[in-house]
């Protein structure tokens, strides 16, 4: 009743020969989250190793729905590629409620179709595990270490001293920093007896993966008080290999072990979907509703991301998404740090923007479990009221919240930016705000059709919208490297390097960018500052702020 798990081998560390070793990052946890930063770290020319008390990738579809923004990180680390290839991809979702065969309403997460990732794939959580293992293990500069227990961690000042349980012994490694990404049940953070704040809903639901042949659409499908599940929710996603992911709301009081039973499973699988429909259980678990996270993500030597810093609610598919903007937000400051490129302050400005973007996640989450779980006469009176309504006025279908769906935050307060522009404030939830996530729109390159982000990679990049001839900012230097584009004109000659042709004017309207304008780009492609008159100086200072060395002369 398992769905398939590849295992991995056992060797020695050398450590265990009595070797002293010193990593500048070790990772704890060899989930998406763990192996995503070891993967970001070596791209980066930062050394590591993942530790992990398993021998396997995980059970079970686990996260399976994920982003737009989550395929355009995975992209630049060398995985998204395999996970377009294996995924159910989809754009659309239902809603249905009570006993009606028709949907209350439908939406489309991606009306514009001309994007380089849709909106969602669906694809089990070990699917990703196993190519990430695999571009892992042709990385340098990083090694998984498997049946490799954390099960010490002493922060000396400098730095941090992990001891390893093995199942051939113990032995210790020190780190300039310890990552932790070691999942809901952290050992890390038990170790350091620190334990989250946040709310825990009285309610479960139960998880099952079924394998099934099913001419239905790659569609999500969620019911409120349908007749197979009388005044509770229901929830259908489609997975490769003919895998379904159904989800089933039991209530607070609930014997586990009985709902576990695949007896029972499988006569609520035969009520949803019909009692001749012929399956297979592969996997079954339970999950209770909470929205909780740690007060600090960084403690020093130690920084928390994925799970093991926050918990959401499963709908919405916040949990593994965010966790990766998690890992996309922390390696590049992380780098620089080591480097000594910038001052350790710089740490703080992860827990500043991922705490922001853990409390939005939590606050869509909480109020999507609200809506789905309503705890009081009053609440479930709305709920009611909203459903019938959505049926036919396009007002209501706004506050039907059957999981709002993950997007990557805005970082609007960050102490990273400033707005150097005249942005209107009509503008500020547009790509052209500072700590917008960057937006994907085609753009010709050396005369062939490309996508933005390709382009911007993983480092600084400034974005003129300016003549060519104008050499001023090209030429001057900057305190890191930073990679600069001219934005041309279709009609224009033919194209130099590094310069993106603006296919049908679709980037400079994306980001409200006239002429003269410029756009400077972090590494985790978010915009920090958007200005007008490409002058150095102004440029320069910007950058400055991303380093966390505030304004410079």
């Amino acid at each position: 009743m398992t769905g398939p798990r590849k295992q991995y081998a056992f060797r020695p560390a050398p450590e265990l020969d009595g070797r002293r070793g010193h990593y500048p990052v070790v990772i704890a946890g060899a989930g998406p989250i763990g192996m995503a930063a070891a993967r970001d770290l070596a791209l980066r020319g930062v050394r590591s190793i993942v530790l992990d008390d398993d021998d396997k990738v995980s059970v079970g579809s686990r996260a399976i729905c994920w982003a737009r923004r989550t395929l355009e990180i995975f992209e630049r680390l060398g995985v998204a590629s395999r996970m377009m290839q294996k995924g159910v991809t989809w754009n659309t979702g239902r809603v249905f409620s009570g006993d009606d065969r028709e949907p209350v309403f439908s939406f489309d997460l991606s009306p514009d179709r001309d994007q380089c990732f849709p909106a969602f794939i669906n694809l089990q959580q070990y699917y990703v595990e196993e190519y990430l293992v695999d571009v892992l293990d042709q990385t340098p500069l990083t090694e998984l270490r498997w049946q490799s227990k954390v099960s010490g961690v002493r922060q000396t000042g400098d730095g941090v001293e992990i001891t390893v349980q093995t199942p051939v012994g113990s032995y210790t490694v020190t780190a300039d920093y310890l990552l932790a990404a070691d999942g809901s049940r952290s050992t890390v953070r038990g170790l350091l007896g620190l334990e989250f704040v946040g709310e825990v809903f009285q309610d479960h639901f139960l998880i099952a993966d079924v394998r099934m042949r099913a001419e239905r659409p790659a569609e999500r499908w969620f019911w409120f008080d349908p007749p197979f599940a009388r005044g509770q929710s229901a929830l259908l996603h489609k997975q490769p290999d003919d895998v379904w992911r159904l989800d089933f709301q039991l209530g607070w009081n609930i014997d586990r072990d009985a709902e576990l039973d695949p007896e029972r499973i499988g006569a609520r699988v035969r009520r949803m979907l019909g009692a001749d429909v012929a399956f297979e259980l592969e996997w079954a678990s339970i999950y209770t509703f909470q929205c909780r996270r740690l007060a600090r993500f960084v403690h020093d030597r130690v920084i928390f991301a994925g799970d093991a810093a926050h918990l959401v609610s499963p709908f919405g598919a916040r949990g593994a998404n965010g966790g990766v903007q998690d890992v996309d937000n922390l390696c590049w400051k992380l780098a620089l740090v080591l480097a000594g490129t910038a001052p350790r302050s710089l740490l703080a400005s992860y827990d500043t923007e991922r705490g922001f973007a853990a409390d939005e996640n939590i606050r869509h989450s909480t109020r999507s479990t609200e809506f789905i779980t309503p705890k009081s006469t009053t609440s479930r009176a709305f709920r009611e009221a909203v459903l019938e309504l959505a049926r036919d006025h396009r007002f209501a279908r706004a506050y039907v919240n059957s999981g709002r769906l993950s997007v990557p935050s805005v970082l609007r307060d960050s102490p990273l930016h400033e707005n150097t522009a005249d942005v209107a404030a009509s503008t500020a939830a547009s790509a052209s705000m500072p700590g917008s996530p960057a937006v994907n729109v085609p753009v010709m390159v050396s005369g062939r059709r490309d996508w933005l982000l390709r382009q911007l990679g993983g480092e600084f990049n400034l974005v003129l919208f300016e003549p060519v001839e104008n050499t001023a900012t090209t030429r001057a230097s900057w305190p890191v490297p930073v990679t600069t584009w001219h934005v041309v004109p279709p009609a224009s000659a033919a194209p130099a390097q590094h310069q993106l042709t603006d296919i049908d004017g679709k980037l400079g309207s994306a980001y409200r960018a006239k002429p003269g304008d410029w756009l400077l780009f972090r590494p985790d492609q978010h915009l920090a500052a958007h200005g007008h008159g490409c002058d150095p100086g102004t440029i320069r200072a910007s950058i400055a702020r991303c380093l966390g060395q505030g304004v410079v002369a």
